[in-house]
């Protein structure tokens, strides 16, 4: 048996953590035996390189080097705890996965998109979630629910946010059976609603194959 795995992506600000917390809570309310990480980090390894990411700011990163530390983490990530967890039939979900990068460094960073999957590919041994939800509203809403310091990425500016969030766009545009863009301007409950249905059909589909 395998599990099922679920990411949140979007711009920082649209409500990825409070959706996702609730959206565990429900799973393990319906009988899930949830696994909850963040990428980067989730092992000792990525928390290290996260640390560089986001936060050692007077280093100088290049966007493909910003990449392949991303892609490290995600690397150790998929190995120590996503793919062992799904391959017991445990339910994780991720706070960010590989079409970040595609969005951040790719289609906001300069590096060459069909690059970033590419590496993708070989970080994640080939792991992609069943679906990706991804919190969509105004890179301008968004900044002002960012009560706290701005980490590297997030202090950017608004130019860069919007090619981010383009790109966001365009893969779900690309894929739209797996990435799901959410109204993330809405209250907390119909947001959540709309993520229970979405997901609840993956969970219908996927419940049905293994029977």
């Amino acid at each position: 048996m395998t599990g099922l795995f679920f990411t949140f992506d979007g711009i920082d600000g649209v409500g990825k953590s409070t959706q996702m917390e609730l959206f565990c809570e429900w799973l393990r309310d319906n009988g899930h035996d949830v696994v909850q990480c963040r990428d980067p980090g989730g092992t000792p390894l990525g928390e290290a390189l996260r640390e560089i990411i986001l936060h050692e700011q007077e280093m100088p990163l290049c966007p493909t080097s910003e990449m392949l530390l991303y892609m490290a983490s995600r690397a150790q990530l998929v190995a120590e705890v996503i793919g062992p967890a799904i391959t017991a039939g445990k339910t994780v979900v991720s706070d960010r996965f590989l079409v970040s990068n595609v969005a951040y460094q790719g289609h906001a960073g300069g590096v060459e998109v069909s690059d970033v999957w590419s590496v993708g590919a070989i970080a994640t041994n080939g792991v992609r979630p069943d679906l990706t939800l991804m919190l969509d509203m105004r890179v301008e809403q968004a900044a002002t629910r960012l009560n706290r310091d701005l980490d590297r990425i997030e202090s950017r500016g608004t130019e860069f946010l919007n090619r981010v969030r383009d790109g966001f766009l365009l893969e779900a545009a690309k894929a739209p059976e797996r990435i799901a863009v959410i109204d993330a301007t809405r209250d907390i409950e119909s947001i959540q609603a709309d993520i229970r249905t979405l997901a609840g059909r993956v969970i219908d589909v996927k419940g049905s194959t293994r029977a």
